[in-house]
């Protein structure tokens, strides 16, 4: 945008109906503390100054957003909006526009912060406002017979009349900032609360004929704050049924919107189905025809077109190919490739490997720090064992091999090509290509052996 821009961020408030040690702005909303989704709103405008103005747990909210460019402006003690404000007036006044967003105001997009700095471009303050059926606690838009907004009234403040009005202020504004620092030195505490409002730059703009544009968000939910757990909850449902929706209008079976939570970005192609109470964190791409069972986690990784992942699986950095099959109750984890066709059973374990097109491990495995080759098939119960107290080995199982179950291979460690291990081998040597390794046992029967049994005598 031509004009400079500053973001002011309030953040000040202490949130005690979070009944909670944690700062309230730090709270999550779909996998992100509600402060940094709303830095993250403001980046997309390309400000030249982001100032969060903080206050209680001051220090602990600094600390949370150090991976952000943000200025910090400390408002103690609090004395509502207009006080919190100035104090972010240093920081800012060499800027064109400041627009003043919300830490518990999580869900503001970004063509909604576009229209209001559009308005003050044009030397006007634009106000985002909303039309809603309860505005019980909210500052309520009184309008005079030509439409105009003349004065915003706080729920405290008003009379029976203005309670009745629907259209609220959602204290969100974008705004010349020479205005800023004339009107907001001049503000006083005469209301209910006993504090400095910043909507009473409404009044001053009027006075001096200064046009306020109203705008209203393209959904509900971006102006909605959060003041308990309750309403985190709540907004926490309303978003994740919008994404699901979202989902559903690209092609995506849903199974149901209301047991989906997406705490990054999924990003689904046509006829991917997703069952119930799945949780997709980070980046997560799904892949044509994909389906995700019941129950599952899926976080930053990638599914190749066709594969199924059965219910209750944990998949975490890794890339699975086509048409492979994972679960149930399978966990992948980070660093690992999967190649299409691939088989994961129930109860196995793949971490920080690669498992070549066809090879199959369906059944109560561990493959760690493992290549496995083309075509190989893991018996039941056969572990890698990777780690020797103080460092990870590697075990190369090339393309061809059988393992039988109860396998133990003990890295580093090369099994050769088609090369098959019998059921309960301890291997510790490299193996090579072909053959049968096992390793020497004898089965011993005592004919006269008897069971032991239980005494019948009852102890005193």
């Amino acid at each position: 945008m031509s004009s400079t821009l500053a973001v002011v961020i309030l953040a000040a408030g202490q949130g005690k109906r979070m009944k909670s040690a944690l700062p309230k702005v730090l709270h999550p909303l779909a996998g992100q503390p509600m402060l940094h989704r709303v830095i993250r709103a403001a980046a997309t405008l390309k400000p030249v100054v982001t100032c969060v103005v903080y206050g209680h747990g001051g220090e602990t909210v600094r600390a949370a957003c150090a991976e952000f460019a943000t200025e910090w402006a400390l408002q103690d003690p609090p004395q509502g909006t207009g006080d919190a404000v100035k104090c972010a007036l240093p920081l800012i006044q060499q800027t064109d526009i400041t627009i003043v967003l919300y830490g518990d105001v999580p869900l503001i997009a970004e063509n909604t912060l576009e229209a209001l700095v559009t308005h003050a471009q044009t030397g006007a303050i634009g106000w985002l406002t909303e039309i809603v059926d309860d505005a019980t606690g909210l500052g309520r838009i009184v309008r005079n017979e030509s439409g105009e907004p003349i004065a915003i009234v706080e729920h405290k403040d008003a009379n029976e009349a203005q309670r009745a009005i629907k259209e609220i202020n959602t204290g969100i504004l974008a705004v010349p900032t020479r205005y800023l620092a004339a009107w907001l030195p001049e503000l006083t505490p005469n209301n209910a609360q006993g504090e400095y409002y910043l909507t009473d730059i409404l009044a001053r703009a009027i006075a001096e004929g200064v046009p306020v544009k109203t705008h209203h968000a393209t959904h509900a939910f971006e102006v909605v704050g959060v003041n308990s757990r309750v309403q985190l909850a709540e907004l926490e449902r309303t978003w994740q049924r919008h994404l699901a929706t979202q989902l559903c209008e690209q092609g995506v079976s849903v199974v149901d919107v209301n047991r989906i939570d997406i705490r990054g970005t999924l990003t689904a192609a046509t006829d991917v189905t997703i069952d119930i109470n799945c949780i997709f964190e980070g980046t997560v791409s799904l892949d044509t025809g994909v389906k995700i069972g019941a129950h599952c986690v899926l976080k930053d990784c990638a599914i190749a077109e066709g594969t199924e992942v059965l219910p209750y699986t944990s998949i975490d950095g890794a890339t699975v190919g086509a048409n492979a099959r994972i679960g149930p109750y399978a966990r992948i984890r980070p660093g690992t490739s999967l190649a299409a066709d691939v088989h994961i059973g129930n109860f196995v374990e793949v971490k920080a490997s690669t498992v070549a097109e066809g090879s199959k491990a369906n059944h109560l495995s561990y493959i760690g720090d493992s290549t496995v080759g083309k075509r190989v098939n893991i018996g039941a119960g056969t572990i890698t064992c990777n780690y020797d107290g103080a460092n990870k080995h590697r075990t190369v199982i090339e393309d061809g091999v059988h393992i039988g179950s109860d396998v133990q291979l003990v890295a580093p460690v090369n099994i050769g090509a088609g090369a098959d291990i019998a059921a309960g081998t301890t291997v510790w040597k490299d193996v090579p290509a072909g053959g049968l390794t096992l390793n020497q046992k004898s089965q011993v029967r005592k004919a006269d052996w008897q069971r032991p049994t239980k005494s019948t005598t009852k102890k005193n």
